[in-house]
């Protein structure tokens, strides 16, 4: 018990970007049973329920868990899986929302460099469709909407799956 209390206040002191490879590296221990160890699977349930960072990131390693084959490296697997479903969601958000591709690609990139969404000025305000400013158009719905869609995105991936870049600018 005491073993456990300890990994506990490990995983809530720990900034997020360790975070997701000590919870790697108990994937690992998991793959390399054949995926029969069960106690692996609640001490990773335990960690990501005891992080606030990480409950938004849940759903996320749960697929992977679930999906994982025959690997050699954990971590490139996890890494790829990331960026492919990264880039999965953004393209639905884009479709969805009628977003401007290379402006949300381009606000995004700044978003996570700088490690927040910036919801005033103008820069959400580029990414947006045009929408009519007089009349029926409701601009400002709309625009929380996205916000809110982007902030989740944000949320699921920020410090999680290697490096991140969303545009072809530099």
């Amino acid at each position: 018990m005491k073993k456990i209390r300890h990994s506990l206040v490990f995983y809530r002191a720990m900034p997020i970007f360790h975070l997701p490879g000590y919870i790697l590296m108990l994937v690992k221990k998991y793959h390399d049973t054949h995926c029969e160890d069960k106690e692996v699977l609640i001490t990773i349930k335990k960690a990501i329920d005891a992080s606030p960072e990480l409950r938004s990131k849940k759903a996320l390693i749960e697929t992977f868990i679930a999906g994982i084959n025959d690997v050699e490296d954990v971590m490139t697997e996890w890494h790829d899986f990331v960026a492919e479903q990264r880039e999965q969601d953004l393209v639905a958000i884009i479709k969805e929302e009628k977003l401007k591709e290379a402006e949300t690609r381009k606000f995004l990139d700044n978003s996570f460099r700088e490690g927040e969404i910036k919801i005033v000025g103008t820069d959400i305000e580029k990414i947006l469709p045009p929408v009519s400013r007089f009349g029926g158009g409701n601009r400002a719905k709309k625009k929380e909407g996205v916000i809110s869609k982007l902030k989740a995105f944000f949320e699921k991936y920020f410090g999680i799956g290697g490096s991140v870049k969303f545009s072809d600018e530099p």
